[in-house]
């Protein structure tokens, strides 16, 4: 496969090209066991130590790339510390090491030499790759940490199958199976007669404007979803949904889900007052507004800038990404 030809990924996105998460072999404990052992293995370690949505992970000091550990340096400076296995990449097994003791993260983060960040951060430092697998260990610790009790029947429960599921203990009157979850949530571009719909939140920067999102409820589809969203947040009804793309946002567990919706007419009328302002904007206004600083746009790892970068090439020919560097240059 030549990945060149591919369209580019959202940030996160776009791992299964490069990983093997060998799924079929989770329950196979002394094939994991010679995996970790191997002389090819490599683990990623996570901090933990704070709160989940914060963990970090450790980075090469002087680089941009993840400061993997091999197997005897594992076993040197981390001993028995139950490691959780990510997959198969270029033929190399790879496990994720979970650390929560503040006082050791810090005592190894100077003997790795080595630096520790946020995912956000590391998502526009790192290779797509590293971001990729650096996101799937965050989603999966996270949910190891916050499932520890059978929500059936609150015993503890204990990580099987190489850290993805998780055995109740009481296997008498339950000995139930959890899995780890995924929160469905839609994320979309909605777009009117050259004019696309944005919406702010109070607590963002000056000027930042996003393209509306929300969780998926019970019984609902994806495209009934992205309908009743922009309806409660902006009072605009949206008629035609495309899937554009989707990403894992792994801070703390969603996946969100990319479409371009057509509305019916540009009337607005906030609904549910999440958002503090919503509005229409053409291709100029957006320019404009880079160029005179009264319009930021989403985060550039975030599916939401991919979202107006598509829209905006689209419908104007014009790249987001040109824009914005030469907004921040000025």
């Amino acid at each position: 496969m030549d990945r060149a030809k591919l369209p580019r990924p959202n940030t996160f996105a776009g791992l299964s090209l490069i990983l093997d998460r060998v799924a079929e072999r989770r329950d196979e404990s002394a094939w994991i066991a010679e995996q970790a052992r191997s002389a090819k293995a490599r683990y990623l370690l996570l901090d933990a130590a704070g709160e989940a949505f914060m963990q970090k992970d450790f980075l090469q000091q002087g680089g941009e790339a993840l400061r993997w550990l091999d197997a005897n340096e594992r076993e040197q400076l981390l001993g028995d510390t139950p490691a959780s296995l990510l997959g198969i990449a270029n033929q190399r097994p790879h496990f994720m090491l979970v650390l929560d003791d503040a006082t050791r993260i810090d005592t190894l983060e100077t003997a790795l030499d080595a630096r520790r960040v946020g995912l956000r951060a590391a998502g526009l430092q790192l290779s797509a790759d590293e971001a990729g697998l650096f996101a799937y260990a965050k989603g999966l610790s996270h949910w190891q940490r916050e499932t520890r009790y059978c929500a059936h029947c609150g015993f503890p429960l204990l990580l099987v199958a190489a850290g993805h599921r998780a055995r109740c203990t009481n296997p008498e009157d339950c000995g139930r199976l959890h899995f780890p979850r995924t929160d469905a949530a839609v994320i979309m571009l909605v777009e009117h007669d050259g004019a696309c719909l944005l919406g702010r939140q109070a607590g963002w920067p000056p000027g930042r404007y996003s393209t509306l999102a929300g969780f998926v409820e019970p019984g609902e589809s994806l495209e009934d979803a992205v309908r009743r969203e922009v309806a409660e947040e902006a009072g605009v009804i949206v008629d035609e949904v495309r899937y554009h793309s989707s990403q894992p946002w792994p801070m703390p567990a969603s996946l969100m889900v990319g479409f371009i919706a057509t509305a019916v007419s540009r009337q607005i009328s906030k609904r549910d007052h999440e958002l503090e302002d919503a509005r229409w904007f053409t291709p100029k206004q957006i320019v404009d507004g880079l160029a005179d600083g009264s319009f930021l746009p989403s985060m550039a790892l975030s599916v939401s800038y991919h979202l107006l970068a598509h829209w905006l090439q689209q419908r104007a020919g014009l790249d987001l990404d040109e824009l914005v560097a030469n907004s921040n240059s000025r």
